[in-house]
């Protein structure tokens, strides 16, 4: 049977975890970085649901180097890896290691960052660009209906990943007509102005405006980034609302906002647990949450169904210049009014599980 490299483009740092004891690696996961809570959560779920199988498997980070990445992905490779699950630090620079193991007979399948490459297998993602409109669309129903002049400020992701532009364009498309008829003032971002009348951003067309506002997916950059923005863009209203890309830097935005604010209205991603408590408490206005159980268990699904000889899901959508395919998981926004429902009912997180989250 052909090899199956499910390409998790997941950062190594060299610790490893591996079922059955083999020497051989059946499934090969590498994820970014240890150093944000939404990849050791996948790591969490990853290892509990491989755990109930015969699988052998091995998880590696890459430290968000994508040189340890490529030594990560040619590590396994070299243990007789079938299945790839990777998601890619920095997905253009994966190309060459991801296409060297489809090179080998591996196949690949792309967990929650696209590699744009016609081998890989299928994407195991959410839509991100749904993620992006969600957000747009939270702070759009968060302002008062028919105000004029609500100071906005917008910040991306990492410009150097795929699903950040994702995100960008996403949220573009929703916010675009509310600041081109002046319901919002952008306050942080220039570039924006050439695309004002333009509601469906290309790919570089957002970028040229990310690269005003972007977070670099590090919290220090967003904090130096967002101190740059309260002295250089400073708000002249009590209230002002944030498109923030996820939830560590929306954290990081509202700490140095909430200085010379009343109110700091701001999206997020991922439902990290210090976020959610955040949102629980009344800080971080909302989250998005991505159910990673649901993830897992959709990457599972494929690799097992290719190291079985059985035919992946039935893509729904397509993505990239290679046309990828995938079947988008679904979405929630969290907010403090279904909170409780969604994350703790549902047993995503126990109350337990907030009121300990930082320690």
């Amino acid at each position: 049977m052909k090899k199956l490299l499910l390409l998790f483009a997941v950062a190594v740092t060299g610790f490893t975890l591996s079922a059955c004891g083999s020497s051989n690696v059946e499934i090969g996961i590498v994820l970014p970085t240890q150093n944000e809570e939404r990849w050791t959560q996948d790591e969490a779920r990853f290892e509990a649901y491989l755990a109930d199988t015969e699988y052998s498997y091995e998880i590696l980070f890459s430290d968000g180097d994508s040189q340890v990445e490529a030594s990560n992905i040619e590590t396994l490779v070299s243990r007789g890896m079938e299945v790839l699950i990777i998601t890619a630090h920095d997905s253009e620079a994966a190309k060459t290691a991801v296409q060297n193991a489809i090179d080998e007979g591996v196949e690949v399948i792309a967990y929650d960052r696209l590699v744009d490459l016609p081998g890989v297998a299928f994407y195991v993602t959410f839509d991100s660009i749904v993620v992006g409109e969600q957000q747009g669309q939270f702070l759009i129903d968060s302002i008062e209906p028919g105000s004029t002049g609500n100071e906005l400020y917008l910040y991306s992701g990492g410009t150097f990943e795929a699903n950040a532009p994702l995100f960008f364009r996403g949220a573009w498309s929703v916010l675009q007509p509310r600041i081109a008829d002046g319901t919002f003032t952008v306050m942080n971002a220039p570039n924006h102005a050439d695309f004002i009348n333009n509601p469906d951003l290309t790919t570089d067309e957002a970028l040229e405006i990310m690269t005003q506002v972007d977070t670099e997916w590090d919290p220090d950059a967003t904090t130096t980034l967002a101190q740059n923005h309260v002295s250089t863009f400073p708000p002249t209203n009590d209230v002002a609302y944030f498109l923030a890309p996820n939830d560590f830097t929306s954290r990081a935005i509202r700490q140095e906002f909430i200085e010379v604010l009343d109110e700091v209205v701001i999206t997020g991603q991922d439902a990290d647990r210090l976020s959610v408590r955040s949102v629980q408490d009344g800080e971080q206005s909302m989250t998005v949450l991505k159910d990673v159980r649901t993830l897992v268990e959709n990457a599972f699904s494929a690799a097992d169904a290719i190291l079985k000889g059985e035919a992946l899901p039935t893509p729904t959508n397509t993505y990239g210049e290679s046309d990828v395919p995938a079947v988008p998981t679904e979405v929630v926004v969290v907010t403090q009014d279904n909170l409780q429902e969604e994350i703790i009912d549902s047993g995503y997180y126990t109350q337990e599980d907030l009121d300990n989250a930082g320690q």
